[in-house]
């Protein structure tokens, strides 16, 4: 009876188990747009770009700033801040929300900072993060973005950002309000120091950001599809009570109608980057990157009309 029930009862009840797969050996990414499945160490090598569709899918803060900078870049520290200032708490305590996005992303916030190069032109690189409760803007990553335009001021280079973000973060009410006017007034101060401001939209640019410092840039840059806007389609359709044209808050739509001098496409980005900063910065051409390409027009044609 031991036999039974110890050996044949377990190896039987085994067949019915369902396995679980780790996560790691999740092989295929799913393409949010056609349901193309890919193998995930292809769209890796493709810049998290779907092969076949050229979706764009979502890159975090590591990845952005390892696929944008030459090697050798800095982090910088970050001024801290007070955490859950308002004890706030809905479905969930805002500090366990806080530990969870951290755990998840190995960041302290929806913001990372960097100072180094791009193709030899020393830079400095803000970041958001959408996998960190939607890249939302609260007093940290308020902060961060504040020290990276400071930053770009002090030590005379171009400042360019990455947006990705949801918006303001309600848990943090006023006080996450009050990041807008801050980080329009950090703006201007790098306005003041006469170095450039390069915005790269990514999708989804959404809420206080695009209503504040994603929206001052001198040069505005958008991934393909990226959807850029204050308020969500389908807000502005209950609202105003008609249809939206096809494409309404695409990155293409808005190249169309001026709200964004370029869309490029992320095997493109880095040189693109590279070559505006050249331009606004009168840096010379280092010897060892190849000629342009003539698609490369269009960065100079928009900054002649920025």
């Amino acid at each position: 009876m031991n036999w039974l029930v110890n050996v044949v009862r377990p190896k039987i009840n085994s067949l019915w188990q369902r396995r679980e797969t780790p996560a790691a050996e999740n092989l295929w990414i799913k393409c949010p747009e056609t349901g193309q499945l890919v193998f995930h160490k292809d769209v890796e090598a493709n810049g998290w770009v779907i092969p076949g569709s050229g979706y764009h899918l979502r890159m975090g803060a590591n990845q952005r700033l390892a696929a944008t900078l030459d090697p050798g870049y800095q982090e910088l520290a970050l001024p801290e801040v007070a955490q859950d200032p308002l004890k706030f708490r809905d479905e969930k305590k805002y500090a366990d929300r806080l530990k969870d996005a951290r755990g998840k992303t190995s960041m302290q916030d929806a913001v990372k900072v960097a100072t180094g190069t791009i193709e030899g032109v020393p830079v400095t690189v803000v970041v958001q993060d959408f996998e960190f409760m939607g890249g939302s803007l609260g007093m940290a990553a308020g902060e961060a973005i504040v020290k990276g335009l400071e930053t770009a001021a002090e030590r005379g280079t171009p400042l360019i950002l990455f947006a990705a973000s949801g918006g303001a973060r309600m848990q943090e009410g006023i006080l996450s309000l009050m990041q807008m006017p801050r980080t329009t007034v950090a703006v201007q101060m790098l306005r003041e120091a006469k170095k450039p401001y390069i915005v790269v939209l990514t999708n989804p640019t959404t809420g206080g950001v695009t209503a504040s410092y994603a929206m001052l840039g001198d040069i505005h840059i958008a991934e393909p599809g990226a959807l850029i806007g204050f308020a969500g389609p389908r807000v502005i359709e209950q609202t105003i009570r008609e249809k939206l044209p096809a494409g309404f808050q695409r990155s293409e739509y808005l190249k169309d109608h001026g709200m964004v001098d370029m869309v490029v496409h992320r095997k493109d980005l880095r040189a693109t980057l590279g070559r505006i900063c050249r331009l606004l910065t009168s840096k010379p051409r280092p010897a060892r990157l190849p000629s342009p390409e003539p698609a490369s027009s269009e960065a100079e044609a928009a900054l002649a009309h920025a």
